[in-house]
């Protein structure tokens, strides 16, 4: 089975690399998260030293101040990125017609989806690793608590490995790949404003669905902290995107 499942992963590593589409994104993501991590060291900088000048309070935070912005900004652009990750996975082949011989190869439908999917999230590594070249200049010019950081990677994982099983499963429905990653930017854009809700309405029911919000989930890794129930939220979601691709897959097994 884990034979099967890392043929096809590292096949679909090596599409994603031999096209450009890999680069694209991972030149986007380290150019926008550059910008970001520029001008929160500046503030973070100019602020200190206004501080030491009027000297006013203690030592300011390295970890609030530049990296817990910047994981949070990156959570962010990651979860429009994502859809041009995964919009690919299924409906490419559904359009060059090789789905046919997919599925009627001696492979599981789950070593199928865990295979593309763990192939996307190879990818992603790949693009949110860009930041940590940010991080490292903060560890060779500074002391940042290593704790937080690599919490909130694991937010940025968790986030990433859901939208992709969102966007795997949305990817067996078309063989459109432009329909597939709009409609997966869609659901993106509306699992980012659902925590608005939170704003105007404390009903249940409004409180149930900011509970949806993937952003709202990922706060919590964003500064440091690990909550049991975020966790569980994130690998809920992404069995149920998962489980659902493996329903769409035996769907076109028994139209085929």
């Amino acid at each position: 089975m884990m034979r099967n499942i890392s043929t096809i992963c590292g096949k679909e590593v090596r599409a994603y690399f031999t096209s450009p589409i890999a680069y694209l994104l991972m030149g986007l993501f380290g150019l926008i998260t550059g910008f970001m991590f520029y001008s929160a060291t500046v503030y973070f900088i100019n602020a200190g030293t206004q501080q030491q000048m009027s000297g006013q309070g203690g030592a300011m935070s390295i970890n609030d101040y530049v990296i817990a912005p910047l994981l949070g900004n990156a959570g962010v652009i990651g979860l429009f990125l994502v859809p041009l990750i995964s919009m690919r996975l299924f409906a490419e082949e559904k359009r060059s017609g090789t789905i046919e011989l997919l599925l009627t190869s001696p492979i599981s439908d789950w070593e199928i989806i865990l295979g593309k999917w763990l192939g996307a999230m190879v990818m992603y590594l790949a693009v949110i690793g860009m930041s940590a070249i940010n991080v490292g200049l903060l560890f060779a010019w500074g002391t940042p608590d290593w704790r937080p950081i690599l919490t909130g990677y694991l937010g940025l994982i968790l986030q990433g490995a859901t939208v992709l099983a969102i966007g795997t499963f949305i990817s067996t429905t078309t063989k459109n790949q432009i329909i597939a990653g709009g409609s997966s930017f869609a659901i993106c854009l509306l699992l980012w404003v659902l925590s608005w809700v939170s704003n105007y309405s404390d009903t249940w029911y409004g409180k149930a669905i900011a509970y949806c919000s993937i952003l709202v989930h990922f706060e919590p890794f964003s500064k440091g902290i690990i909550d049991t129930k975020d966790v569980i939220f994130y690998l809920s979601a992404i069995f149920l995107g998962l489980f659902l691709t493996a329903r769409s897959l035996e769907s076109l097994r028994w139209r085929a």
